[in-house]
Formats: C-alpha cells, sequence, structure tokens
C-alpha cells in the first residue's frame, strides 16, 4: 500500500460522503432518525457512528492526547456515542474531518504506512489501520446507502471508478 493510494480512498471518502449526506439531507428529520433495522439502527446515528470511528482513527494516527476513559478525542465513550443530535451540525463535522483525513492522508509517507501502530495495548501495522479507516467507511456507507433507497433517495454512483472518471 502506497501513500498514493490512501490518498485516493481520501478523495473518495470524501466523494461518497458529499453524496450520501446530500441524499440525507432530502430527508426529514424524523426520516433520518427512523429505526429502520440497521446495527446504528437509524441512518443519522449511522452517519455519527462513522464520525466516531474516524476520530478514534485519526486521533490514533496523530496521537492525540485522550481523555481519562475515552477513546477518541473530544471524549469520544462509545461506537454509539451521538456526537451531533442537528443534522446540519453532524454534516458541517463530517466535511471537517474529511478535511482532515485528506490533509493528514496527503502527508503520509512510505516509512510512516510500514512502522507499527501502537495504542492502548494494541500493535498492527499502519497500513492496515489506515486500510480498516477507509474499509470501515464504506462498509458503514453501504449501510446507508441500502436505507437511503428504501427511504426513496437515489445516492448516485458509489463506484470508485466513477469518481476516478468523474475527476478526469
Amino acid at each position: 500500500m502506497t501513500p498514493e493510494y490512501f490518498q485516493t480512498f481520501a478523495r473518495y471518502n470524501r466523494w461518497m460522503n458529499l453524496k450520501v449526506y446530500a441524499a440525507a439531507g432530502n430527508l426529514t428529520d424524523e426520516e433520518r432518525k427512523q429505526d429502520r433495522g440497521a446495527f446504528f439502527k437509524t441512518i443519522h446515528a449511522t452517519l455519527n457512528h462513522i464520525l466516531v470511528a474516524d476520530r478514534i482513527w485519526l486521533g490514533r494516527f496523530t496521537a492525540a492526547k485522550l481523555e481519562a476513559g475515552s477513546s477518541g478525542p473530544g471524549g469520544i465513550r462509545s461506537l454509539d456515542q451521538e456526537l451531533y443530535a442537528d443534522f446540519q451540525e453532524l454534516r458541517a463535522a463530517r466535511e471537517q474531518m474529511d478535511a482532515q483525513i485528506s490533509d493528514w492522508a496527503s502527508a503520509l509517507t512510505p516509512e510512516q504506512l510500514a512502522a507499527p501502530l501502537r495504542y492502548g495495548r494494541n500493535e498492527c501495522s499502519t497500513w492496515s489501520a489506515v486500510a480498516q479507516l477507509f474499509n470501515h467507511q464504506t462498509h458503514h456507507r453501504g449501510q446507508i446507502t441500502t436505507l437511503l433507497t428504501q427511504a426513496g433517495q437515489d445516492v448516485g454512483a458509489t463506484d470508485l471508478s466513477a469518481m476516478l472518471r468523474e475527476e478526469h
């Protein structure tokens, strides 16, 4: 895995999040927060979860200081923690996180990716943790895309190749 590979996925991440949030923005708050039987129950809660996980992983990559008892920056204590009840605040935080991920990915080096990543009592290769960051987002965005389709919203093309064609 190369820095360019992950930089491409950072762009894909941002592109897909813009599409998902645009489609979710067509729903009412009640529709976004309706229990649809998904793992995190609602579209809104699943979007929150992705942001929680991204903050945790980016905090690990940047060695962010954590409050006692938290698993992520800003006092994150659980993977289902609601960071923002308001959709527009959640959307703005997502856009900010996508910019942070892109900035961080643009500075990656092969040496950083090859190095071990230590967090808590865990250790893994940095490249595999970065792959997990993007894989996790894709997994849950797939769930959200299904929920949005069931709610009558079409996200459009979701393939990486569609983004690459759009860029060129």
